[in-house]
């Protein structure tokens, strides 16, 4: 029976009795009073519980709607990585096509000079016998060979650049590997070393891509391919599920290097981490 069938029944049956008293009606108005409070205070409790319904599905709701912003977020991040990679690859074959042609035109100044040279020092020709043909004067000029050599660490590396650039990694690798063992001391050589691991990267080896972005930390400690090559070793680290790991290279990025560009990615991969990169 439900409150309101009880206070219906109780009022009848009190009507229904001819020696009801006073006191009888006092006890059962108190009684009304006590049933009617804990029928409002049940509408109370019925009504708290349903704000707090709504309450939790908005919340879901707004929970749901970050998780996809985030997602579209990093998803967008490792969109612009990709083209910054590839611009700055762009940017290196023009640096070396400026080079190149600034040899050729030394290259070319420099063989005429040396022909200038040459024909100075060759003896007059010989005075014709008339009516007969003047006999040539054979001069050996030496034409110094062409600037460029067969193996070229630049021609190398940028035939290798063209390689990843294109997705051939295996060929990159291999053209990034000459020019390492060729010429370990050219200004080429710490940026073939990383352009190793970001293919390996790319093939999603990652194991063998943290040992190589290292030999670029330890073997070239004053390149500028230092801070980049701790980045992508995070990465690398966290595709790899090794999660720990990855967080402490990336806050060691922003530690070490903490106004580069590869810093600010790393507080960015920290911050969807959930962790505080301060």
């Amino acid at each position: 029976m439900t409150i309101r069938k009880y206070i219906a029944a109780a009022a009848v049956a009190l009507l229904a009795t001819a020696c009801a008293t006073s006191s009888d009606m006092e006890k059962l108005q108190s009684q009304i009073s006590d049933l009617q409070e804990q029928i409002a205070a049940l509408k109370r409790t019925a009504s708290s519980k349903e704000e707090v319904q709504n309450v939790n599905t908005k919340i879901a709701e707004q929970t749901e709607t970050l998780l996809k912003s985030n997602a579209t977020l990093v998803s967008k991040v490792g969109s612009i990585e990709d083209r910054l990679n590839t611009a700055q690859g762009s940017v290196e074959q023009t640096n070396y096509r400026i080079d190149r042609m600034v040899q050729q035109v030394t290259q070319a100044q420099h063989d005429i000079d040396q022909l200038k040279v040459a024909a100075a020092a060759a003896p007059p020709a010989a005075a014709a016998t008339p009516g007969t043909a003047p006999t040539p004067v054979m001069t050996e000029v030496t034409v110094p060979g062409s600037a460029v050599s067969n193996e070229n660490p630049n021609e190398i590396y940028q035939s290798a650049l063209r390689d990843y650039q294109r997705g051939n990694y295996d060929l990159a690798i291999s053209g990034f590997r000459d020019v390492v063992a060729k010429w370990p001391k050219s200004d080429y050589a710490d940026n073939s070393a990383y352009w190793i691991g970001e293919s390996l990267y790319s093939q999603k080896k990652y194991r063998e891509a943290i040992a190589q972005f290292d030999s670029v930390v330890t073997g070239y400690p004053k390149s500028d391919k230092v801070a980049s090559a701790l980045l992508k070793k995070g990465y690398a680290y966290i595709q790899l599920n090794e999660k720990n790991m990855g967080i402490v290279q990336l806050q060691y990025v922003v530690h070490e290097h903490p106004k580069s560009p590869e810093a600010a990615k790393a507080r960015d991969e920290l911050k969807r981490l959930g962790v505080n990169s301060q």
